[in-house]
């Protein structure tokens, strides 16, 4: 089944072209911002609800900002699968989910640049940990309810503090962050994640601790 999940992955990194050319458009952070989507809309917000869903592997077509019947009833499948009124309709309470459990572009080149910043040198079994861990933090009340929030904490990743999460992003890094969308979590729940060898921080040792993957402990 992991070599199945894989190989879907590694075909939806290919079909976005991610990791070479993530594409110019920049959907809305803000989903709050967002328009109710049904058929016949045709806007920005629909190509961002589009490429959530591709995200989880739920639509298969090109994205193409365009509410057709095969995107309402991906839309319907994801609504059965997260326990939300079954429309068809993006909403207020579809965006809502659409935002807490999946990702868009410019969160998903966010993510990707958080792996490889951070976990570039560790396996890749690692590099999704650290994913899972923004994913974890998403779904969180304990923290910020947008990637970028969660990414630009102050303090929050070391990589962001020393400049490294500028670096490009590779293929992995890219493949890594959507096993971690589609909900790969190899931490067991873990919020946070340190390395024991150059932690200077006495507080992030009374965490508990779920699992260590390479040079990193992850914790909750």
């Amino acid at each position: 089944m992991m070599l199945i999940k894989k190989l879907v992955v590694v075909a939806l990194v290919a079909s976005f072209g991610l990791g070479m050319n993530a594409g110019t458009w920049s959907p809305k952070a803000s989903a709050a911002e967002a328009t109710t989507l049904k058929q016949g809309t045709q806007n920005g917000d629909v190509w961002d609800a589009q490429f959530r869903l591709k995200t989880l592997g739920i639509y298969e077509p090109s994205i193409d900002g365009k509410y057709g019947p095969i995107t309402a009833a991906a839309v319907r499948n994801f609504q059965t699968n997260y326990g939300l009124s079954v429309d068809g309709i993006v909403g207020a309470k579809t965006w809502e989910y659409l935002r807490k459990f999946t990702v868009n572009q410019a969160e998903l080149d966010m993510l990707a640049k958080v792996i490889y910043s951070e976990a570039r040198g560790e396996s890749y079994e690692g590099q999704v940990a650290v994913g899972a861990v923004v994913m974890n933090r998403l779904k969180s009340s304990q923290f910020e309810n947008t990637i970028q929030g969660i990414v630009f904490e102050v303090g929050a990743f070391t990589a962001v503090s020393d400049g490294q999460y500028n670096l490009t992003p590779d293929s992995q890094a890219y493949k890594a962050a959507l096993e971690a969308v589609r909900g790969w979590d190899p931490t067991g729940g873990a919020l946070y994640y340190f390395n024991p060898k150059t932690a200077t921080s006495a507080w992030i040792w009374t965490r508990q601790q779920t699992v260590q993957i390479g040079n990193h402990i992850f914790a909750k």
